[in-house]
């Protein structure tokens, strides 16, 4: 069943194909291989026959003659007949020439460590300040706390405040 495509989209597509291939095709052109040939000739005798190369609405706009895929296909088969390179190429970073990559500056942590390790210190044996008379300081003294008078929480009522 064929879809309603518009007639200048329908051409356009199949005058790429036929100058792709055309172009590929002519002396001194790289050629078509065996799978780029029959999927030319299948696509255009789709788009002449249907309208339309494809039917599934998922792999494309349902108002283009050529599905995503095919268009890309296309694409590349026009670059190939123009003899432009196809595929993925490494290219410089931008803003960068092609010039030798400096090996990366790391540092050494071994570099700072001293040759030798350091003397053991000994640890500083505990002694006696100050010796506090009994009463005097921050809180109650010991006598007072061993005597069983603990603190006390006392609340006080905003009445009892004059």
């Amino acid at each position: 069943m064929p879809r309603e495509i518009d007639d200048r989209k329908k051409r356009k597509a199949l005058r790429k194909l036929r100058q792709a291939a055309d172009r590929a095709q002519a002396e001194g052109g790289p050629g078509l291989s065996d799978w780029e040939q029959g999927f030319v000739e299948e696509v255009e005798t789709r788009i002449e026959t249907y309208g339309s190369a494809f039917a599934d609405p998922e792999k494309g706009s349902l108002d283009e003659p050529l599905s995503a895929l095919q268009s890309r296909k296309l694409k590349e088969i026009d670059r190939k007949s123009r003899g432009k390179a196809s595929g993925l190429k490494r290219g410089k970073p931008m803003g960068q020439s092609r010039q030798p990559v400096p090996a990366p500056r790391v540092r050494d942590i071994n570099e700072d460590a001293p040759a030798e390790p350091p003397p053991a210190v000994k640890p500083a044996a505990p002694r006696l300040v100050a010796v506090l008379p009994p009463g005097t300081g921050p809180g109650p003294s010991l006598a007072v706390r061993r005597a069983g008078s603990r603190p006390r929480l006392r609340l006080v009522r905003p009445e009892d405040n004059t």
